[in-house]
């Protein structure tokens, strides 16, 4: 079973009909017991840094997301949910993340002829061996919406990078800890082959 966090996120629902549509079995849940005891657990989020934190905090769902890791039940971080698991972000100066990993979640620069948010399909640069990337071809084409973006410290945990004005840290994975800027769930075949590769994963391995 994959448990999905709920703490009002924005994409919630799209994540977990992608994952029903692969023939898994899901459930919305915040409830402690709940999310540590499935095999998989999802974080995904359409919002702003400062109050989606706030809203893990009141639904008492950080140290839940910490136990989570603590116990190598694989975890997957999308878009916003890939930048919770850093210290902070630009978005909102003054608040902390999980701190999980580390790296910088920093504005995408302003740049003629460039929209931000960054919304629309950008090519993968694949490296590194990423587990979620089995099985697809490099420069393989994802949808991405935000405005913010991950420069991720230890070079190593990059699996996936795009650039748009700038370069993009756009999925990293570290022993249990996946995460992808991106938004596989409304990425074609291509998200689906990467949720696929997820589901598949046992125990962080």
């Amino acid at each position: 079973m994959i448990a999905i966090i709920d703490y009002d996120a924005g994409n919630i629902k799209s994540v977990e009909k992608a994952f029903q549509f692969l023939g898994e079995e899901t459930v919305l849940s915040r409830d402690r017991d709940e999310i540590l005891t499935a095999d998989k657990v999802v974080l995904p989020g359409v919002g702003s840094f400062g109050d989606a934190m706030q809203k893990l905090k009141n639904y008492g769902l950080v140290n839940t997301i910490y136990d989570v890791v603590d116990r190598q039940i694989p975890f997957l971080g999308i878009c916003l949910g890939l930048q919770l698991l850093f210290q902070n972000s630009d978005e909102t100066p003054g608040v902390s993340g999980l701190g999980i990993l580390s790296g910088e979640i920093k504005r995408i620069p302003d740049k003629e002829g460039f929209k931000i948010p960054h919304i629309g399909w950008n090519s993968l640069e694949l490296m590194n061996h990423g587990k979620l990337f089995e099985g697809i071809d490099n420069h393989s084409y994802v949808y991405f919406v935000h405005s913010y973006y991950l420069k991720a410290k230890e070079e190593q945990i990059v699996k996936g990078k795009t650039n748009y004005v700038t370069e993009i840290h756009a999925s990293v994975e570290k022993d249990n800890l996946f995460a992808c800027q991106f938004h596989p769930e409304k990425s074609g075949d291509v998200g689906l082959k990467i949720l696929e590769n997820f589901a598949k994963i046992r125990d962080g391995r």
